[in-house]
């Protein structure tokens, strides 16, 4: 057998995995919440780096999205995560993030994706409620192949986050993270940022999030978040709580 695994369309090595970094960046996030998330990205851009490198068989991309009052791309294109830069956000405006979802939905067809693409990795970070019928954005989002197959993960920023709307966004309590201060927001993204990857035997406590067909067995295997080591809020010591 070739050394690459092949399937239909090419080798494995040169699948790209989507990732979006998906900002909530109403008024509400104004100040300590944005310049947290600015720096907290920013920094994990190496460890990204390092879980890319640590996994041949796939390209990771990456974009960001922002919603306030509209939404709109920071970042136009995919770009490899070796060549990506994080643009400091700033915040104000009201919380449109049906917005988000349309925007969302429209690249997560083919085109603009691929057929060979390995499920992408959506990470929504968002403080408060919308403020816009987000429910119909949502329902066709999710609907979507490539919407039903994503990695989709929440970070609720602060407890006015509404977790009922990042749990729809979701579908599993689980994958909504909770951060009351700016060392668990930190946390929480720098796990978030490289805990989607393809595994080839089940962790200890995984989640199945998404089905990958294998051209080697035919079968499912599954996309597979290992939980373990996601931060808890309760082992952090701050007082500066949201």
């Amino acid at each position: 057998m070739s050394e690459k695994l092949k399937r239909p369309g090419g080798e494995l090595a040169s699948r790209p995995l989507h990732f979006f970094w998906v900002v909530d960046c109403s008024g509400s996030m104004y100040g300590e919440k944005i310049g947290t998330v600015n720096h907290a990205i920013q920094s994990t851009i190496p460890e990204m780096v390092e879980a890319a490198d640590d996994n041949p068989n796939a390209q990771l991309l990456v974009r960001t999205l922002k919603f306030a009052s509209g939404a709109s791309w920071v970042t136009s294109n995919p770009v490899n995560i070796e060549d990506f830069a994080w643009n400091d956000l700033e915040a104000g405006g009201v919380t449109d993030l049906g917005k988000a979802f349309e925007l969302l939905a429209a690249q997560l067809t083919i085109p603009p994706m691929s057929d060979r693409a390995l499920p992408p990795v959506l990470v929504l970070l968002s403080d408060g409620q919308p403020t816009d019928d987000y429910k119909k954005s949502l329902n066709n989002l999710q609907h979507l192949p490539w919407g039903k197959k994503a990695v989709k993960i929440a970070i609720a920023i602060g407890q006015d986050a509404d977790i009922s709307v990042l749990e729809e966004f979701t579908g599993n309590r689980e994958l909504v993270l909770q951060a009351n201060s700016p060392q668990a927001l930190v946390k929480m993204i720098k796990w978030a940022s490289t805990a989607a990857s393809l595994v080839s035997s089940p962790a200890s406590k995984p989640i199945e999030v998404a089905g990958e067909r294998s051209a080697a067995s035919g079968g499912n295997a599954p996309l597979i978040l290992d939980m373990n080591n996601i931060p808890n809020p309760d082992d952090i010591d701050d007082n500066d709580v949201w």
